[in-house]
């Protein structure tokens, strides 16, 4: 997609799933206005904060059951019959750009598992020991690397899960902040979502302003590198501010993992690197993460970095009637009690499944806010009272983007249904496709992976979880809340505020009329 001249047209997104096709469903009606179809968001967002921010409750759990009372809720204010409320909410759930979402996640936990245990993260500390990174640089470098990351294969979200994994427990363990190293993370999955030519946000961002996708990657390297560069600088600096978690025996407990890391590990830089050729070369990201994991599972087995019960096991009982046939084999282990299927895969795939539910609900009540007129009404008022000038339209454009994103949680979901009305917005003032689509994407890849509901902190959340279990010293304690990493996503807070800046004083700023899209994709 990346070596495209012209963008795809929507039906090519709808396509690959990264669009819902127009279907023409019918609107809902509800008392109050259509305003009020606002209101099973408005409750899961408040629910959200009341149990992330107050009540310090990070549960999954915990938020579906906010959505579900949410779009509950909602159904009473309907005005009729609520079978057109039921449908959309299923029509909401089967919106492919969630779909395509949920898939990557599970992927991406398969991956970023088996190279755990393979001994990654052991490599890395090795590394760190030897090369002298402590915890200082270790963030600001992380930043970096998942940054690089995240432009290679498109996807934040996978980035995010591979690091959170990966990177995140050999940060803790040389000493770095828990809160500020998960907002590096989250920090390098923001620029590659934002700058890189196969990620779906740039793809989608091009296609809604009638931009070729190298004119549009091209044009915002600038405001994507001044947000960067400083931002990789805070990393230094708040790493000397911010002091490491309190691991039981840390001294000890570093020294005794310094010394059991080996090298070996290391081995999965290539299985990381496939899945960025493989990406980067213009293959689906499952598939490319799909060999990611061939050769990971291929690696630990002929290196011996791990056995196959490592990554698939199967956990009978005694009595099963095929222990006996199937126990000499590799994979089988009999058990006095609790059966069950085990292994990196299982556990990759299996740590997004509630999320992945949370996510499907949110989608759907975003829907109902779109069928019931709420979101209309929201631009229409903006259109209207804000967007008077250039400046005011583009800061417009920047706020509207921004409060989308905080409704619907998925940065691709929340780009496609604003799309269109930026590309309005910015045609009442000749402003040029490639700065609608700059200013769009920014916001979306910045702020999906900000708030504490949005899909990029759960997923990345939801990924740290599994950590307690995989490490020995490593406590519960030490997951980051979602609210407490809002305030250190330094790049997102930075990419925003890049643009409200040009906005302000027009830096960056061309019309229709400047250059033809032909003329900024030789650039």
């Amino acid at each position: 997609m990346s070596g495209r001249d012209d963008p795809p047209s929507e039906d090519d997104l709808a396509e690959q799933g990264l669009i819902e096709a127009t279907d023409g469903g019918a609107d809902i009606t509800f008392y109050g206005g259509r305003g009020m179809s606002a209101l099973p968001i408005a409750f899961f967002v408040v629910w959200a904060i009341v149990q992330t921010a107050l009540l310090r409750i990070s549960s999954e759990e915990g938020l579906v059951l906010g959505i579900l009372l949410g779009l509950i809720l909602g159904m009473f204010f309907v005005r009729g019959s609520w079978k057109g409320y039921a449908n959309t909410i299923f029509e909401g759930m089967t919106q492919p750009v969630a779909v395509t979402a949920i898939v990557a996640w599970v992927w991406a936990g398969m991956f970023a598992e088996t190279l755990q245990a393979g001994g990654f993260v052991e490599g890395l500390v090795w590394l760190a020991d030897v090369t002298g990174v402590g915890s200082g640089l270790f963030p600001a470098l992380t930043f970096v690397l998942a940054a690089l990351l995240a432009t290679g294969i498109g996807t934040g979200y996978g980035t995010t899960i591979a690091f959170v994994a990966l990177f995140f427990p050999a940060g803790v363990l040389l000493g770095a902040n828990p809160v500020l190293l998960f907002g590096a993370i989250l920090s390098g999955a923001i620029f590659g979502d934002n700058l890189a030519p196969v990620s779906d946000t740039t793809i989608v961002s091009a296609v809604t302003q009638d931009s070729d996708i190298g004119g549009v990657v091209a044009s915002r390297f600038k405001y994507a590198i001044v947000a960067a560069a400083i931002a990789f600088a805070g990393y230094v600096v708040a790493s000397s501010v911010l002091p490491g978690a309190a691991i039981a025996n840390g001294g000890e407990a570093r020294q005794i993992f310094v010394q059991e890391s080996r090298p070996a590990g290391l081995v999965h830089l290539l299985s990381m690197g496939v899945v960025i050729v493989t990406a980067v070369a213009g293959r689906h990201i499952v598939e490319a993460i799909s060999w990611g994991i061939v050769v990971a599972v291929v690696a630990n087995l002929v290196l011996g970095l791990a056995p196959a019960s490592a990554m698939v096991r199967f956990e009978a009982p005694a009595d099963a009637p095929a222990a006996d046939l199937l126990a000499g084999l590799p994979i089988v282990e009999i058990v006095p009690e609790d059966p069950t299927v085990g292994g990196s895969l299982v556990e990759g795939a299996a740590g997004f499944f509630t999320l992945s539910i949370l996510v499907l609900f949110i989608i759907a009540a975003a829907q109902i806010m779109i069928r019931g007129g709420a979101f209309q009404a929201i631009l229409d008022w903006s259109l209207d009272n804000l967007a008077t000038n250039v400046r005011n339209a583009e800061l417009t454009m920047v706020g509207s983007a921004a409060l989308i994103n905080a409704a619907i949680t998925i940065n691709t979901a929340a780009e496609v249904a604003i799309g269109p009305y930026i590309s309005k917005v910015g045609e009442r003032f000749n402003i040029n496709g490639y700065r609608r689509a700059n200013i769009l994407d920014a916001q979306t890849a910045a702020l999906g992976y900000i708030f504490p509901w949005s899909g990029g902190v759960l997923v990345g959340y939801s990924a740290m979880q599994e950590l307690p279990g995989t490490y020995e010293w490593f406590e519960a304690s030490m997951v980051v809340n979602p609210i407490d990493v809002v305030p250190y996503v330094f790049h997102g807070w930075l990419l925003v505020a890049v643009f409200v800046l040009a906005a302000i004083t027009g830096f960056g700023r061309e019309y229709v009329i400047d250059r033809e899209t032909e003329e900024v994709a030789r650039v």
